[in-house]
């Protein structure tokens, strides 16, 4: 998604607020993408993360019935998430989950990117993932347009090879500073029940999609409006930060 004259992430708030009251329709950010469809992809992303935390279906129990007998390295409520299959990068065995723990041979999301959310939520409440009456249907909806509107080429930001960002540490420590810090430090090593930033960037593809999307179940803020390359700039920044 290009992210270019985009209206800031308070602004989005407040124009999906004001569209409740007034009626007016938006405006249109870019890639035709409004500002009610971003509030709903930013959920939509949280749900890919962990979608029982945000709807209220309460955590799965068991392993998942599609979780390859292949893989006995990962078990029960893990294997029920979205990004468990599908990857945070949503290449699958295509992407960064092409091998490691979560290795699956399940194909990614890209398929569905544009897709029509009808048909996407369809595939959602199918036979093998079973969502539909797990969430509600406007989640459901939230979660399908992530799928078509949300998706993230992270080849462009991240190398494969070396778990590298591709970005300027120098304008990276600028957005830590001004937006970041103020609930991780200076340091990177808040809150106290987190891993310190330097330690979660070995795993540069789920840091990039939370930088985007939020954190399921807390205050932290998506930044998907500023875009992937800013999300690049501030974990190259990052990766200076003590292990």
């Amino acid at each position: 998604m290009k992210h270019s004259n985009l209206i800031p992430f308070g602004c989005v708030i407040g124009l999906v607020a004001g569209s409740a009251v007034f009626a007016y329709a938006p405006p249109v950010l870019a890639d035709g993408v409004t500002a009610a469809e971003t509030y709903a992809i930013v959920r939509g992303g949280k749900l890919y993360d962990k979608w029982y935390t945000l709807s209220g279906g309460g955590r799965p129990k068991g392993t998942h019935k599609a979780w390859p007998k292949s893989n006995t390295k990962k078990k029960g409520a893990t294997t029920h998430h979205c990004k468990s299959c599908h990857g945070w990068d949503y290449m699958g065995k295509d992407g960064a989950y092409g091998s490691g723990s979560y290795k699956t041979g399940i194909p990614g999301i890209g398929a569905y990117a544009g897709a029509n959310i009808a048909k996407i939520t369809a595939v959602l409440g199918n036979a093998i993932h079973e969502l539909a009456g797990k969430m509600p249907e406007k989640d459901m909806g939230a979660l399908a347009l992530f799928v078509s509107k949300g998706q993230v080429d992270m080849r462009k930001y991240i190398d494969y090879g070396t778990k590298k960002p591709m970005g300027d540490a120098n304008k990276g420590g600028a957005y830590y500073a001004s937006v970041c810090s103020n609930c991780h430090g200076r340091d990177g090593k808040k809150p106290k029940d987190m891993k310190s930033f330097g330690k979660q960037m070995g795993n540069p593809w789920e840091v990039m999609h939370k930088i985007l999307n939020g954190h399921p179940g807390e205050d932290m803020p998506a930044m998907r409006v500023v875009g992937p390359q800013m999300a690049a700039d501030t974990m190259t920044y990052m990766m200076t930060l003590p292990k």
